[in-house]
């Protein structure tokens, strides 16, 4: 009898190990970091700079890490991003992404003196800035003020080199925390005062569409607004990324869709859907992480509210309102921190207009990129609600989970039977 169950343990042994060895795979999923900063709005410039920097791309292959979230007041208050030239405002951001999961117990633990912790800054090619300690950020605790205070370690370090934790914000599967600090942390040797080749601010927008050819009606639209101030005044920070429809695109709006009798708010609410506050050139676009994207018109409006879901699509990137899809079809300026691309439709804000059809897309003009596809040539996403990243997330990774648990049953069974 005993000789039997060692032979059935050993029969299953290898199948055991190849149901453990798939099962674990499956709990292993990306981190998407702008999707988990999404539901909070006092961090939407931070957020956006992660993307913008590409800084989010490269932690989704992060199995653990700590970030330093800072809020929009601390944020918009630095006089220290405007002026930077990109590389170094990538660096600093990866300067606030710690490559050690600390939970808030962690962060009370360490003494006084602190405990060096290696950062995304440390593994960029431009290692050599990151030589010795200054890849890393020392993390101290004081007891009597309870707080906990993350530095830059160099001796000769300029303010700002230190922020205090204000707050946890999110911890997720023990591997991922994200916390809120009082300040950006700037690297030794950083000098983000320093002036770049950018185009000077105030930068005429209205003139650029007017040279990019066939753009004579959103020129006009603009002008006659007024929101191109605002647009010229966002260009600082993370700047600001324009989608800008062609005049074949007006002349093509179905009757349903009445611009011209919109009252003047509403004509800004449209206008102001057709800008993000982040500066994405195209191949950003094309990689972008988080598909779901707010608008200047989401600060008008509030969280979730006129949001663009920005994908690939066959080569060309897709901006799905909810009821219209567009795509990209050209780009008409590309200068840090201004983007702003020709698309083939107006872009038509669903809290506006989707009373008029609520379930098709609008459009009944002269064929776009998007529109002259057939539908198998698009997600069925594009053609339903669009549902949030995080329930897809799910329903994917629930698939796949199944899906390998049957094959890994069924080998089990050609295992035995064979």
């Amino acid at each position: 009898m005993a000789i039997n169950i060692s032979l059935l343990i050993s029969h299953f042994t290898p199948f055991i190990s190849l149901y453990l060895l798939f099962h674990t795979t499956t709990t292993i999923s990306a981190v998407n970091i702008t999707h988990l900063l999404s539901p909070f709005p006092d961090l939407s410039d931070f957020s956006a700079l992660l993307s913008a920097t590409t800084v989010a791309a490269a932690l989704s292959h992060r199995s653990s890490l700590t970030l330093l979230a800072v809020p929009n007041s601390f944020l918009r208050s630095s006089s220290l991003l405007r002026p930077s030239p990109p590389s170094n405002i990538a660096d600093v951001i990866r300067y606030h992404v710690l490559l050690q999961h600390l939970t808030p117990n962690d962060l009370t633990g360490f003494s006084p003196s602190g405990k060096l912790v290696p950062t995304l800054f440390k593994t960029t090619s431009r290692d050599s800035r990151a030589t010795s300690n200054l890849g890393y950020v020392n993390v101290t605790y004081d007891g009597q003020t309870n707080t906990t205070t993350v530095s830059s370690p160099a001796a000769y370090s300029q303010p700002p080199n230190s922020a205090t934790v204000i707050s946890v914000i999110k911890t997720l599967n023990h591997n991922v925390s994200i916390f809120s600090v009082n300040s950006l942390i700037v690297p030794y040797g950083f000098d983000l005062l320093t002036s770049e080749t950018r185009p000077p601010l105030g930068l005429n927008i209205t003139k650029a569409i007017t040279d990019g050819h066939n753009f004579n009606v959103a020129a006009s639209m603009l002008a006659a607004s007024g929101v191109v101030q605002e647009f010229e005044s966002d260009e600082n920070g993370a700047g600001i990324t324009m989608f800008v429809p062609t005049d074949d695109a007006f002349a093509n709006l179905p009757a349903t869709a009445n611009f011209q009798s919109l009252p003047a708010d509403k004509k800004a609410d449209v206008l102001r859907f057709h800008v993000l506050h982040s500066y994405y050139p195209l191949g950003s676009l094309q990689s972008i992480v988080n598909p779901v994207q707010p608008t200047l018109a989401t600060e008008d409006k509030g969280a979730g509210m006129f949001t663009l879901n920005i994908s690939r699509v066959n080569g060309s990137v897709a901006i799905n309102t909810g009821i219209v899809i567009a795509s990209v079809t050209q780009t008409v300026l590309d200068q840090n921190p201004v983007a702003i691309f020709g698309i083939s439709r107006v872009l038509l804000p669903k809290e506006i207009f989707g009373k008029n059809d609520e379930n098709a897309p609008v459009g009944n003009g002269a064929p776009s990129p998007v529109s002259s596809s057939s539908p198998g040539d698009f997600p069925p996403e594009f053609f339903v609600p669009s549902s949030p990243p995080a329930n897809r997330e799910e329903l994917h990774s629930s698939a796949t989970v199944r899906c390998v648990n049957f094959v890994v049953f069924c080998t089990g069974l050609l295992y035995v039977f064979v």
